[in-house]
């Protein structure tokens, strides 16, 4: 791990998020002498969102290295587990039902979501515990679960949830609050920590799934470490915040060159500069002049990753040309 770049994350970090407490439709100056009258804005609406996009991020982040180091594919991403999917269901059964309204039923449906997508993939996939039949046991609960959200979908009772469907499936951390933080950030701390478990498994995996065998890697020990990593961090995030995709994909690609290449010496930089990443969108999002109110994170977010996609696509193609 290059220790020197971490520290710089670390400090991009302590100079973005007071900016980001001050940034928004209406700026906060500091320096002004009402600055107590906006401590409500602060506290109870801008850091919560914060410290829940720094959250979100981080562990977005170290998924997104963990399956690349596990697939030993740079064009892995965490939604190819089928848990964000599977959280995402659980979300869209909540309004459909309507107890969506209750207190703690919508993120409390999305984790069951995504725990029933954990054990669909481990069903499937345990057995053999070989990447290719785990990748496509991932790609079959991703697929189940876009079906029955498009069944759900086009049964929906009302327009009103129809509507609200849609909207949180864009993506969004407007109008999170302390709640949100509580449920997200213990279960995505417990995910970084079975993630950065892994580490010397992913690094093994590098040489070959032949070759990490003989090295005393057990795949079924580390299919089930990353299963219930991946599951935490990306089901408490789609259970608080919807669909936000890509920051798995770009980020370890971004901080790769920085590192020695190793799995295990990339999760952490992968979880800062997600946090920074997320961060710094959410800001943006929330300060450009859209007259129908701001721009939805993860459709930001899919602005910006799906060009960084195919530039990876194209660089591929070049490479295997050449």
């Amino acid at each position: 791990m290059n220790l020197r770049f971490v520290l710089l994350l670390v400090l991009a970090l302590v100079v973005a998020v007071p900016l980001s407490l001050l940034a928004g439709r209406v700026w906060i100056n500091p320096f002004a002498p009402e600055l107590h009258s906006a401590s409500v804005i602060l506290l109870q609406l801008r850091l919560p969102r914060a410290v829940l996009a720094l959250v979100l991020g981080a562990g977005l982040g170290a998924a997104g290295a963990a399956m690349q180091g596990y697939l030993r594919n740079p064009l892995a991403d965490p939604g190819l587990f089928g848990i964000a999917p599977g959280a995402a269901l659980g979300a869209v059964l909540s309004f459909w039902t309507g107890y969506a309204s209750a207190p703690w039923m919508l993120p409390l449906f999305a984790l069951i979501g995504a725990s029933g997508a954990m054990a669909l993939l481990a069903l499937i996939a345990g057995r053999g515990g070989g990447v290719a039949l785990f990748t496509l046991a991932g790609l079959m609960v991703s697929s189940l679960a876009g079906a029955l959200m498009s069944l759900a979908i086009s049964l929906t009772p009302s327009p009103f949830a129809m509507s609200e469907i849609v909207t949180w499936m864009m993506g969004s951390l407007a109008d999170r609050s302390w709640r949100e933080v509580w449920i997200a950030t213990p279960l995505t701390l417990a995910g970084i920590g079975v993630i950065l478990a892994a580490g010397r498994d992913l690094d093994a995996m590098t040489l070959g799934e032949m070759a990490a065998r003989s090295l005393g890697v057990e795949p079924l020990r580390l299919q089930a470490l990353l299963i219930l990593g991946v599951g935490l961090v990306v089901g408490s995030g789609v259970a608080v915040a919807g669909i936000i995709g890509f920051v798995g994909l770009m980020v370890p690609h971004l901080v790769r060159p920085m590192t020695d290449r190793k799995p295990s010496s990339l999760i952490v930089p992968s979880a800062l500069a997600g946090a920074l990443l997320l961060l710094v969108a959410d800001c943006i999002c929330r300060i450009m002049p859209l007259s129908g109110g701001e721009l939805r994170l993860g459709i930001a977010l899919s602005l910006l990753g799906a060009p960084f996609f195919l530039r990876l696509l194209l660089k591929m193609r070049r490479g295997m040309v050449a």
